[in-house]
């Protein structure tokens, strides 16, 4: 029997990349990533690569069963030059956790818009204006204020069904807004899943005739709208184990030396939403606090009950960030953090 392997990968735009995506037919496919061979592509269609020069790779990294294609699979990929070095697009190449995938584990909320490119709104928008003020919306149920759940519904089934952890979904603050959560141990891997959960709400919103706006604030900074974000929740052995306040203020007050080296991978156009508005701290501030949505960092309460034991909250990522990224630059000032 022939199977579909659908290649995923991000392409060379910046700063924002875009997800790219090309069929190999093969025969008697075993389903097992390793059968997966090594495939190239026109990096000069793509940004990666010059035109004289232009062979890419693409090194398949992750594979889930596509439900939407009989005898099909999804798979995610890393971009390498033709030498087999990562290509400077490659943000998955950037992560050194040791690739021990028990230690760090990520829990990203990713927040969208809906979008109708018929009249360059959000679903729920009426042409040329804006529905009623934001207050019912959030987690909303009934057609006057909740819009698109068909196709919410049917991306979580799908994203299930492919193996992806999604842990919740809800619709959000905004008209049109929605949310969906993935977990996984290990930044690799919750890289991968969140970036397949992408891929299929892109395409099941393709079905309906609509696209997805990942910009962290479509409506405008000048209107009162809600931003959307990819809120990282993120924890190591030390801080599920020890149970020791100063290990979670260390963590924090070393994110607060680092501001630009995350701001740099959290999102373009994020300035437009970290405002100090709409439950977010301003983008050249840093805070943290218990329970506090207006922070730079959210400690959980739950954390607290716990012993101090458990996970804290980024919320400044934009909604465009890259995980692969967003993990690299959290790994990193955890473990200076806990070196120092």
């Amino acid at each position: 029997m022939k199977s579909k392997l659908e290649y995923i990968w991000l392409d060379g735009y910046a700063p924002t990349q875009n997800l790219r995506s090309k069929t190999m037919v093969r025969d008697d496919f075993d389903g097992a990533l390793a059968s997966c061979p090594q495939w190239s592509f026109d990096g000069s269609s793509t940004r990666q690569a010059s035109g004289d020069d232009s062979d890419c790779l693409l090194q398949p990294v992750a594979i889930f069963p596509d439900p939407d294609r009989v005898n099909g699979f999804l798979v995610m990929c890393e971009v390498l030059n033709a030498d087999g070095s990562p290509h400077r697009s490659n943000g998955r190449s950037t992560i050194d956790d040791d690739h021990n995938d028990n230690d760090f584990w990520f829990g990203f909320e990713q927040e969208y818009f809906l979008w109708d490119p018929n009249i360059n709104a959000p679903v729920g928008f009426p042409a040329g204006g804006y529905p009623g003020p934001q207050g019912m919306y959030y987690c909303s149920v009934g057609a006057h204020n909740c819009h698109g759940r068909e196709i919410v519904d049917e991306h979580l089934d799908i994203s299930l069904e492919a193996g992806i952890n999604v842990e919740g979904i809800n619709a959000e603050v905004a008209a049109g807004q929605w949310e969906f959560q993935v977990f996984a141990k290990g930044a690799r891997r919750a890289g991968d899943e969140t970036w397949i959960c992408r891929y299929l709400l892109e395409r099941t919103a393709e079905k309906h005739g609509l696209s997805i706006n990942y910009e962290p604030k479509p409506l405008g900074k000048e209107l009162d709208w809600n931003g959307s974000g990819m809120h990282a929740n993120f924890s190591n052995s030390a801080m599920r184990e020890v149970g020791e306040e100063e290990v979670f203020t260390k963590i924090c007050e070393s994110f607060g030396k680092n501001i630009d080296r995350h701001i740099a991978v959290y999102g373009e156009g994020n300035e437009q939403r970290l405002t100090g508005l709409h439950e977010t701290q301003a983008i050249d501030v840093f805070s943290y606090g218990i329970s506090d949505r207006g922070a730079s960092i959210r400690i959980p309460v739950a954390t607290i009950q716990a012993g101090w034991k458990g996970r804290l909250e980024d919320r400044r990522t934009a909604s465009n960030a890259d995980p692969y990224k967003v993990a690299a630059a959290i790994i990193r000032t955890t473990k200076e953090a806990l070196a120092a």
